[in-house]
């Protein structure tokens, strides 16, 4: 370029340099895949912890963060569809909350990155291991298997003279069989028969299930964390059947008791995950966390409705006692 022209270009108030920058300013979108419905109230805690972290990490919405959040309203049969969606729209990262939602993102995608908070990624085939996960797939563990067989050990405490419990699975889910190994194996270290087992697919078999499960002789029931909570509580007073399961809001619903992670810690784990890959982090090489928290709540006044006395050593182990 002459000296004169480049006098002229500059004299003219050009300022592509600044424009050039303005148009490559990188705006993250990230896609949330909720499953919803009955767990409406943790996806709630979900993403309020997610927009939190993020806000820490410097993200704003509308600025630099795009949020796309879908949820399948309790039909797990529409996650898939919601997961495709997501890739089309070309998101940057999935963020999945509960196992089916993220297997239905694994199944849509090998390449975007997902975080996932799930009950047993290794179990289900979501990661190869815990400490390498080696595809796409990272996130935190929400060590459901391991904690619906702690629930057997835990009726072994409240109810001493208990020697049956019922097993109800949630065949929709694919994390019911290692949940339900877990159940087993824990019958057998405590001495206690796990009998009868019955799988649901949709909310209008729960009650038939419970008779069923009532009817064999069980003195309590455990059941999967991702059958809805409050349909559950209500069905398992209903047939006057002490139930528990890993999952918080089913004893907040009226279920008689609950063992989970404490989902603040975990939820946060996991945004913090998110975070990280969109640092530049790849999955394959990010460990899945597994919290170190765990909450133990018992409904009293179910305990009261079904004419349980519950032994006062317990009672001081719980976390919240719900009265």
């Amino acid at each position: 370029m002459r000296r004169r022209d480049f006098i002229a270009l500059v004299g003219s108030g050009v300022a592509w340099p600044v424009a050039t920058r303005a148009q490559e300013k990188k705006i993250d979108r990230v896609g949330v895949l909720l499953l919803d419905n009955a767990n409406a109230a943790l996806s709630a805690l979900f993403l309020g912890v997610l927009r939190d972290e993020l806000r820490k990490a410097g993200y704003v919405e509308q600025q630099n963060l795009l949020l796309d959040v879908v949820s399948a309203e309790g039909k797990i049969d529409q996650l898939s569809k919601l997961a495709a969606g997501l890739v089309a729209s070309r998101v940057d990262l999935i963020v999945a909350l509960l196992t089916p939602s993220a297997y239905a993102a694994q199944q849509a995608t090998r390449e975007i990155p997902i975080i996932a908070y799930a009950g047993d990624p290794v179990r289900t085939g979501l990661v190869a291991s815990l400490s390498r996960p080696g595809g796409n797939i990272t996130g935190v563990s929400a060590m459901t298997s391991e904690l619906h067989g702690k629930c057997v050990e835990l009726f072994k405490d409240m109810l001493p003279s208990t020697h049956r419990i019922g097993a109800l699975i949630n065949a929709a889910d694919t994390s019911s069989k290692p949940i339900f190994d877990q159940i087993q194996n824990a019958g057998k270290m405590t001495g206690i028969e796990i009998t009868p087992t019955v799988s649901v697919r949709s909310p209008g078999e729960i009650d038939a299930a419970f008779a069923f499960i009532k009817k064999e002789g069980a003195d309590a029931v455990v059941l999967q964390g991702s059958i809805p909570a409050k349909i559950a509580a209500e069905l398992a007073l209903t047939h006057r059947l002490p139930a528990a399961t890993a999952f918080r809001p089913f004893a907040e619903a009226g279920g008689l008791m609950s063992y989970s992670v404490s989902f603040a810690e975990a939820f946060r784990m996991t945004a913090i995950s998110a975070v990280k890959v969109l640092h530049g982090a790849k999955p394959a090489d990010l460990p899945v966390e597994q919290p170190t928290k765990f909450d133990l709540v018992i409904n009293m006044k179910t305990a009261n409705a079904l004419g349980l006395t519950v032994p006062p050593t317990l009672l001081a182990r719980a976390d919240d006692v719900i009265e």
